[in-house]
């Protein structure tokens, strides 16, 4: 079977009664109910006005009925995900600069997006989860009659953009990503073929889905092969094991943070951690920390994958093979989906073993921003790469090890330091459980090194410990000059631990 360049052809994938979606406690929903939830969905739309190319934001919780929705809107129009916990103030930005045409929301929901679209004038549709038909299922009902329907309307193709999202912006105003339907269906297929899904797969799905990770490796990814996803209502590592009880899935994905709270529950655990072995284990979305996967590879007996994605690249770009291939703690693995090159501060490529840029290309990534010409200039070389903002090294037999966020290296009066090398260094200590390492600013040096860290359970150590602990293992100028001992560390909407400021969170400027 040729490989899909459409969601409309990717959900076809899967026999007419097998299972596509289910949730903890749920009724299944097949292929062939998804598919026939899409086509009307689709068509429903149409008759509002809202064809190809239109942008319906979508404003749900967590779970099965956010995932159909995703794939019901995109398999005819635009999907653009909210997290449903933004603020009225980011609503009317996200609505505007997306120039959305429809809102869909859960029905009774109270969520600020309502207003803020009746302000704008965007239509809002309410959606009425109908369970006992399966999981996701759902109806829309209309505020407003549409104009008619539209002349634009069917299945989407190829070239129309199947999802838009915004870049984090950390640093700048958040940036449109507008991805093609065959850039979502190629990062789809990488990711089936890196993991070798078949239709026996199960997921448990615990990633957000208003961001690239859960929405095309946590569903797309598996549906692709024809298997299964069970929706949860977002990570709680309360509930984690109980789900794993009920669903037996062969795998999960997650960022590194969720996989540290389940190892935190997990020696209460052993008993389903032993009933359900798990094919593999899927990290990406941020570093994960070597020890982190040593422990979990320990606890539950399977292969960690991890994998290096971003939203630009519809997610995945490199990934540690399935054994008996090598996988290695502290590297992404292999180039997986589009070309991976090494370039110098002039953009030329570099040989095995050196430090540059790490730039891709293939057919999963975007063609480029939305209305931002100087983006545009700023992320693609001349010869079509696409600059990720990342540091790396690649070995011989082609293995990348990102070494940080070119913003997010610290210049101590000169001197380079790459946060991750001091994470590493740190997690070592017997009593850290968490670490981040990041820049604060300095009088003199410009910037210096500092660490937020959250202690093990039931255990204590003091800032001169770890620093004395540091000091022994780092060379003098790479020792945080500032140790923050904390609860938590503050982490952004999908868990991810942001060093980008961080000093000014923890009051440290």
């Amino acid at each position: 079977m040729a490989d899909a360049t459409t969601l409309h052809a990717l959900i076809r994938t899967g026999a007419d009664d097998a299972t596509a979606l289910s949730s903890p406690g749920g009724v299944p929903l097949s292929f062939k109910a998804l598919r026939a939830l899409a086509e009307r969905t689709v068509a429903e739309l149409n008759a509002q006005g809202i064809g190809r190319g239109d942008r319906v934001a979508i404003v749900l919780p967590n779970g099965p009925e956010m995932a159909t929705a995703f794939i019901a809107v995109a398999a005819g129009c635009t999907s653009a995900p909210l997290n449903p916990s933004y603020k009225a103030d980011e609503f009317e930005f996200y609505l505007n600069d997306l120039n959305a045409r429809l809102l869909i929301v859960t029905e009774g929901s109270e969520s600020p997006a309502v207003a803020i679209a009746e302000k704008l004038g965007v239509a809002v549709a309410r959606l009425t989860p109908t369970p006992d038909q399966g999981a996701g299922s759902f109806s829309l009902s209309f505020a407003t009659e549409g104009p008619g329907p539209t002349e634009n309307g069917g299945t989407a193709q190829p070239e129309d953009i199947a999802l838009v999202l915004h870049t984090s912006g950390t640093t700048s105003r958040p940036k449109i990503v507008p991805l093609k339907q065959s850039n979502v269906c190629a990062s789809a297929r990488n990711i089936r073929n890196a993991l070798a899904f078949t239709a026996e797969d199960r997921g448990l799905n615990i990633m957000p889905l208003f961001h690239i990770h859960g929405l095309i490796a946590g569903i797309l990814a598996p549906l692709s092969a024809g298997g299964q996803v069970s929706c949860t209502p977002g990570f709680n590592a309360l509930k984690f094991f109980g789900w794993m009880g009920e669903v037996k899935p062969t795998w999960y994905t997650g960022v590194p943070t969720m996989h540290q709270a389940i190892l935190g529950r997990a020696a209460r655990n052993k008993e389903v951690i032993e009933s359900t072995p798990l094919r593999f284990i899927r990290s990406s979305s941020s570093s994960l920390p070597p020890q982190v996967m040593n422990e979990l590879e320990a606890t539950f007996g399977a292969p960690v994958i991890e994998a290096y994605g971003m939203t630009e690249a519809a997610h995945q770009m490199a990934s540690n093979p399935l054994p008996p291939k090598a996988h290695h703690a502290g590297s992404v693995g292999l180039a997986a989906g589009p070309e991976i090159a090494i370039v110098d501060l002039a953009g030329e490529p570099l040989p095995a073993g050196e430090t540059g840029e790490i730039v891709i290309r293939g057919d999963n990534v975007m063609a480029g921003y939305e209305n931002n010409e100087k983006a545009n200039a700023e992320a693609f070389t001349r010869q079509g790469w696409f600059r990720t903002g990342d540091q790396g090294v690649l070995t011989p037999e082609g293995y990348l090890s990102i070494t940080g966020r070119l913003k997010e290296i610290i210049n101590r009066g000169g001197e380079k330091i790459s946060p991750r090398e001091v994470d590493e260094i740190l997690m070592d200590h017997p009593a850290v459980s968490q670490c981040v390492t990041f820049a604060m600013p300095h009088d003199k040096l410009g910037e210096d090194v500092a660490a937020a860290i959250v202690l093990r359970e039931g255990v204590t150590a003091v800032e001169k410990d770890i620093r004395s602990f540091a000091s022994e293992r780092l060379a003098a100028f790479k020792v945080p000059a500032r140790i923050v001992i904390l609860d938590e560390i503050p982490k952004g909407a999908t868990g991810k631990l942001q060093r980008i400021g961080l000093a000014e969170k923890l009051g440290l400027v």
